[in-house]
């Protein structure tokens, strides 16, 4: 099923399930208000809910609606936790190398990850509202999962059974402000504003075959000004899937009900699928200049 939560004034808005053709939607107060409260409740609720989709989905929903993406807030406006991984490893060589710092080797073998805000999240067709353009605004075009709760020492197959939901995520970077934070060595906090998600978030049945074992097997189409610049695929290069992104988490500590991880900046070695970041862009630019050209 896709659920989405629509603005109504307050700061977690109302739940609605909407169709599959994303045409309609249909509040679903009767069961639930808040996503929080589905998550925190999966086993009771989420079945309602499917009753509800199913019925919206044949068109006999008694009060459904045309479903507007500029009413939705983020699917979950505001949750208990943030993180956000660095699992294509691609993005993390170019970005590096765009700034002159070598990639430890244990960035190949032990997930990269950071906790961001997760008390404003901000909605798929709101503004991007940032302090100064001078502190180096950059999109992030990203796979994320909403999990439920998930113990510590969970293993990443054990991890992968506690993914409820999956959207997409615009984690916003500052990059004029990240070498300085980086060099204090306790992570990004300035550099990472508000993040923005998808209208929706689906269920794992709603991707069939194109989810597997923790990766999304589909491409990832990123705009900038209105202008197509990336078509990159999400699963292949993906070099740490959800699982060991939520176990990484859990090592030492649990992961409750509610919580989001990101999959970092979707990335892949050919640069033809484009960038799904500005950042990448300067390192590929180069890349495409020294590329041998074709002989009739």
């Amino acid at each position: 099923m896709k659920l989405a939560t629509y603005k109504d004034g307050s700061r977690d808005g109302q739940l609605v399930v909407v169709s599959r053709d994303l045409s309609t939607a249909h509040y679903a107060t009767g069961i639930a208000s808040k996503l929080q409260q589905v998550l925190d409740d999966w086993s009771f609720l989420s079945p309602q809910l499917q009753d509800l989709y199913e019925t919206l989905n044949s068109g006999k929903a008694r009060h459904a609606f045309p479903f507007e993406p500029a009413q939705c807030m983020a699917p979950l406006p505001r949750a208990y936790q943030w993180a956000d991984g660095s699992a294509f490893i691609n993005h993390v060589e170019l970005v590096r190398k765009a700034r002159d710092s070598e990639v430890p080797a244990s960035f190949y073998t032990d997930p990269l990850m950071y906790q961001g805000g997760s008390d404003d999240f901000i909605g798929p067709c709101d503004d991007v509202v940032v302090a100064s353009e001078e502190f180096g605004i950059d999109f992030e075009a990203e796979i994320a999962v909403i999990t439920a709760d998930v113990p510590m020492r969970a293993t990443p197959e054990q991890a992968l059974e506690g993914i409820r939901l999956v959207m997409l995520a615009n984690d916003v970077s500052l990059r004029g402000l990240v070498p300085n934070e980086l060099a204090k060595g306790f992570g990004f906090f300035q550099s990472k504003p508000a993040t923005a998600f998808s209208p929706v978030a689906v269920t794992l049945d709603e991707l069939g075959d194109l989810w597997d074992k923790g990766r999304l097997h589909l491409t990832l189409q990123s705009t900038w000004n209105g202008r197509k610049v990336g078509m990159c695929e999400a699963g292949p290069e993906m070099t740490f899937h959800f699982g060991q992104l939520i176990a990484h988490i859990c090592k030492t500590r649990n992961v409750r009900a509610g919580s989001i991880v990101g999959s970092g900046t979707v990335s892949n070695k050919d640069w033809s699928h484009g960038y799904s970041c500005i950042a990448e862009k300067a390192r590929l630019k180069p890349l495409k200049t020294a590329s041998p050209r074709r002989r009739s």
